[in-house]
């Protein structure tokens, strides 16, 4: 069985040991989106792209699940990321050969900071209301 799925390693840690480049990831997925014919961009340079997004896909993805574990099991803020997040595990399931994947992967990391936005301010909402309940 011959197959494409690419695994990004992280032996030192370095994905997770500084906050996510959050300008560079969206830079990256601007110009992705940007493309209009696979003929923009050469298939060598899809898969390395498809790579990138994929280790920044999953250093966001961590984060988003992070803030959203903190919130009440009920809450829609978690259900609602926990459904992003599910869908994020699928589209790294797959292998990312095309410039569609590439597309697909630079709207989830849109998706994903989206989302996470929406969480951080959630949970310090959250987390001053505790604070101030008796």
């Amino acid at each position: 069985m011959n197959s494409t799925l690419h695994v990004v390693h992280d032996l030192d840690g370095r994905l997770t040991a500084d906050p996510p480049d959050r300008a560079v990831h969206e830079e990256v997925a601007r110009a992705a989106l940007a493309w209009s014919s696979p003929l923009d961009v050469p298939a060598d340079d899809v898969a390395q792209i498809g790579l990138l997004l994929a280790g920044a896909v999953r250093v966001v993805a961590d984060e988003v699940r992070a803030h959203a574990v903190r919130l009440p099991e009920n809450d829609g803020r978690r259900l609602f990321a926990e459904l992003i997040l599910e869908e994020a595990d699928g589209q790294l399931s797959q292998p990312c050969m095309s410039l569609r994947g590439v597309q697909d992967r630079a709207r989830l990391i849109r998706t994903l900071y989206g989302r996470l936005d929406r969480l951080r301010a959630a949970t310090a909402v959250d987390e001053v209301e505790a604070a101030a309940s008796p």
